[in-house]
């Protein structure tokens, strides 16, 4: 943890250094596409820095702070997909890779594939639970401060939500 001084520039920018690859984990994690991580991760900091003067140390941690920002950023890129689900595909054109796929890199995606269907298995609040503690990070604790949940339930719904993820990656195989 952090003591971050809003009134100090310099302080932002020790922030983004040192929250930047957690908060881009969480985020990519969450949205599952690398360019929409990317823009995602981008509008948290963007947000954050616009928010920079009116964050106040008293009222919590740096990293709390943060990452609810990166929470809301999350579901107002959903409620964006969602919104442009409805549009015709052709407004969206694909561009395929240039790049021939390797065996490796063939079973990696598979893989990958496959974790991704069993994630989409779980609700909303498991699988970002599962993202703020295995790709932000964070602790027990910190996830029960930040989802408002009781530690022991944030403890239980991962333990569940991992029992779910191997059986649904057992059932796959």
């Amino acid at each position: 943890m952090m003591t971050a001084d809003p009134r100090n520039m310099h302080d932002f920018a020790e922030v983004y250094d040192r929250y930047f690859d957690r908060v881009y984990n969480y985020v990519r994690y969450r949205v599952e596409d690398d360019a929409a991580a990317d823009d995602v991760a981008s509008r948290v900091f963007e947000k954050a820095l616009g928010r920079w003067e009116t964050f106040d140390p008293s009222r919590g941690e740096v990293d709390a702070w943060l990452f609810a920002i990166a929470r809301s950023a999350v579901m107002d890129h959903f409620r964006s997909k969602r919104w442009r689900s409805w549009l015709p595909l052709d407004l969206f054109p694909e561009r395929a890779s240039s790049e021939p796929a390797s065996d490796a890199k063939l079973a990696e995606a598979e893989s990958l594939d496959e974790l991704s269907a069993a994630l989409q298995g779980l609700d909303d609040r498991a699988r970002d639970v599962l993202a703020l503690k295995f790709e932000a990070r964070m602790t027990n604790r910190a996830i029960a401060e930040q989802t408002g949940l009781g530690e022991s339930h944030v403890a239980v719904l991962l333990f569940r939500s991992l029992k779910k993820l191997q059986a649904a990656l057992k059932d796959r195989t």
